[in-house]
């Protein structure tokens, strides 16, 4: 996929040019320009089963849980800017660095957890995408998962994805209903204000599953290898047409990347907060404290939607599933093809990548049969949640590994806040992991 930005242009400013006096844009257009992977992978991030995890926070937890959309967003910023870094600095996706530098085992240790949580994701969020289509239509869900499966795969495999996301990324603003809903339900805003900046911790089963559930849709494996991947991506677009960047070029990227995830992880934020206070003011204010169906989540919507509640929450699941499903199957891809070093890219043609587009067409048919389960979809979700939240802090820790080693980062080696970033969230997401686990034997009630 092509994400060519204004950022990317500016080296041509070292290059000879015919016009000397063309203006570089300043102000909205130049910030504009900067967004490219980080706002993908941002809006990537609140998908189906960010949505219906935040939901389920809100409506069990009312506003307790409003302060962890605070805690997360510069671990979540710390960690992604390091992918983004990453990327930009080796000209490599995170299992190519791995290949290289590392040991084998280690690199398929990597692959093996974002395998087995891309997978399950997928399913969740194809789940997910036919519970709000059924609830729209009345038509049973089994027979939307295999139709936005064989959508999702036509568009990475025959069409554009830039193409797929020009399209879609504008559904997921009706996200921002939840914004408008969270004002019109009349939240008790000193409540509010108490559970956005005072924690309020329980140590419960439940408490604990939607805790690693938050972390786990918020600090998700499949955005490290995708954020990381992308950036490599739109260099090696940009270097097709223009040819080799100067070396100094990568100073102004780097700072251009730091505006680009930063917009990217900060509206994913503020959706989270708000779809937690909008569940908490009106499904935990009127006793409905258990999300257990799409029409459950749906109701949160209708302060602002009315009637129109499921539409619009359908849109926003449909929406957001057709931007994180393609971003889970490319990044489980782009990681065994950098792993086994096949070529890749979304931009490539399936008989120029066959590996490549193998690995997606396989991680799409895995997820849509394990859509058959037992399980009601919006469970699935919120476990696909918790199932990333227990596999993240090892990728987090590899990561910080790799990002403080000076033969692969030289001087672009993580500063006091990228390593404080993703060490406190390895730190918190461990031990909350380890919390549910114990809770899970019986040592904690």
């Amino acid at each position: 996929m092509k994400i060519l930005t204004r950022r990317q242009d500016r080296r041509l400013e070292n290059r000879p040019k015919k016009n000397t006096h063309t203006k570089r844009p300043r102000g909205v257009a130049a910030f504009l320009g900067d967004l490219g992977p980080g706002l993908v992978t941002g809006a990537a991030d609140d998908d189906p089963s960010g949505i219906s995890t935040y939901s389920q926070a809100g409506a069990a937890f009312g506003y307790g849980l409003l302060w962890t959309a605070i805690l997360s967003f510069p671990l979540m910023l710390a960690i992604q800017l390091m992918c983004a870094r990453l990327g930009l600095v080796t000209r490599r996706g995170l299992a190519s660095v791995l290949r290289k530098y590392y040991s084998p085992w280690l690199l398929w240790f990597a692959c093996l957890l974002l395998l087995v949580g891309n997978t399950i994701n997928i399913a969740a969020d194809l789940s997910g995408m036919a519970a709000g289509a059924e609830l729209l239509s009345g038509i049973p869900r089994v027979w939307f998962v295999p139709v936005f499966a064989i959508v999702i795969l036509l568009f990475l495999m025959f069409g554009s994805y830039s193409m797929l996301l020009r399209i879609f990324k504008w559904l997921t603003l009706v996200l921002f209903a939840y914004v408008a809903a969270a004002f019109l339900a009349k939240p008790a805003w000193r409540e509010v204000f108490r559970g956005t900046f005072i924690p309020q911790i329980t140590a419960t089963k439940d408490y604990l599953f939607t805790f690693v559930a938050i972390f786990g849709t918020t600090i998700s494996p499949y955005l490290f290898f995708w954020q990381a991947a992308q950036e490599v991506e739109a260099d090696e677009a940009l270097n097709h047409d223009i040819g080799n960047r100067p070396k100094r070029a990568i100073e102004r990227e780097l700072r251009s990347a730091r505006t680009d995830v930063l917009a990217g992880m900060l509206v994913s934020n503020v959706v989270m907060y708000f779809i937690i206070l909008t569940a908490g003011a009106t499904l935990h204010a009127h006793g409905h404290t258990n999300v257990q169906t799409a029409a459950d989540a749906a109701a949160t919507l209708k302060p602002v939607a009315g009637n129109a509640a499921a539409l619009l929450f359908t849109l926003g699941l449909v929406g957001t599933g057709l931007l994180g499903v393609p971003v889970l199957a490319g990044s489980a891809a782009y990681a065994i093809a950098e792993a086994a070093a096949w070529r890749r890219g979304m931009d490539a043609q399936p008989h120029q990548a066959r590996h490549f587009y193998t690995l997606i067409a396989a991680a799409m048919l895995i997820g849509t049969a394990l859509t058959f389960s037992p399980i009601d979809p919006i469970r699935l979700l919120l476990w696909s949640a918790v199932i990333n939240g227990l596999l993240a802090p090892p990728l987090i820790i590899i990561l910080l590994v790799i990002s403080n080693n000076r033969k692969i980062m030289g001087e672009h080696r993580n500063g006091w806040f990228l390593n404080a970033g993703g060490t406190i969230a390895a730190l918190i997401m461990s031990g909350s992991a380890l919390a549910l686990i114990a809770s899970w034997i019986g040592w904690i009630s």
